[in-house]
């Protein structure tokens, strides 16, 4: 179990330095271009920060308000108010705010940048058809990517996105509109900058995307383990995944904006692609099954 955590957390983070080489890359052949590649950079990062911090000081009211999810008290719902309360205080952590979000499909997620501004959202499709240790699996899991700090990973990713994506858009830029000499040589590594720059700003999103995804999968392990941990039984979040793969359906206010922070992908368990901010369930289950706590 411990070194299933620590093989996902080192995973997560040779993801983001792969991040980094990308944008050093970029960085350094922009400068070849225009002859000034700091202050490109400098602004592409302050862009993409400003964007960032906004969704991580804000991102969890909007998360909760886009899901159509409402806060309730203990007396409203008392057993799953007592579940998160007891895991709360198994895990060490502050007792988050507690959502239900009407909708059949079986689902759950949490939000908020650290244990002090955290939200657990599940909805009805949940509650209605898990037990009571299924929904502990559940619980923890979610709990998990409060107490991992994954929002606070996911920001940073989202800001080296950023990066990525602008500089590759100035360096197609610079490459078609940059200066031209008049001398052959200068012409020959105009041509040769164009279509390594053409190459790069097309590929270099899609690879800051797919990365983007990975580190959401690989927290999605980290989570399992860690819940499966707190609850010191696997099984009982391993058979809620089964639960929700079986019902199939998509929840009704599906987003792919806050997709990545559901336990499942809200758009229906079937849905497998490269694209996916989810590894396939049937991994997860047999990962869980396998762990010995």
């Amino acid at each position: 179990m411990y070194n299933q955590i620590a093989a996902n957390k080192r995973k997560t983070w040779v993801l983001i330095i792969l991040f980094s080489v990308v944008i050093v890359g970029l960085g350094w052949l922009f400068g070849v271009q225009t002859g000034d590649a700091s202050s490109g950079i400098v602004l592409a990062t302050i862009i993409a920060t400003t964007m960032s911090l906004f969704s991580y000081f804000g991102g969890d009211k909007l998360a909760l308000a886009t899901s159509g999810a409402k806060e309730v008290s203990k007396e409203q719902a008392p057993e799953l108010w007592r579940i998160v309360e007891n895991l709360s205080i198994t895990n060490g952590m502050p007792m988050p705010r507690v959502y239900v979000i009407q909708d059949a499909a079986p689902n759950a997620f949490a939000t908020g940048r650290n244990p002090k501004h955290a939200s657990i959202a599940v909805t009805t499709g949940l509650l209605q058809t898990m037990e009571r240790n299924e929904l502990e699996g559940v619980l923890a899991h979610e709990l998990s990517h409060v107490k991992n700090y994954d929002i606070l990973v996911m920001t940073i990713v989202i800001v080296l996105v950023g990066v990525v994506t602008l500089l590759a858009d100035w360096l197609l830029r610079s490459s078609i509109f940059g200066n031209r000499g008049n001398d052959r040589e200068h012409n020959q590594a105009t041509v040769v900058l164009f279509v390594i720059g053409l190459v790069l700003s097309i590929l270099s999103p899609l690879f800051a995307e797919l990365i983007k995804l990975a580190v959401s999968r690989q927290r999605e392990y980290l989570a399992d383990a860690s819940g499966a941990l707190l609850t010191r039984y696997p099984e009982g979040l391993a058979s809620a995944l089964e639960k929700i793969a079986s019902y199939g359906g998509k929840m009704k206010k599906a987003n792919h904006a806050t997709a990545h922070l559901f336990i499942a992908n809200p758009f229906g368990a079937s849905v497998k692609s490269l694209f996916s901010t989810h590894p396939p369930v049937e991994k997860r289950i047999q990962r869980l099954r396998s762990m010995g706590v």
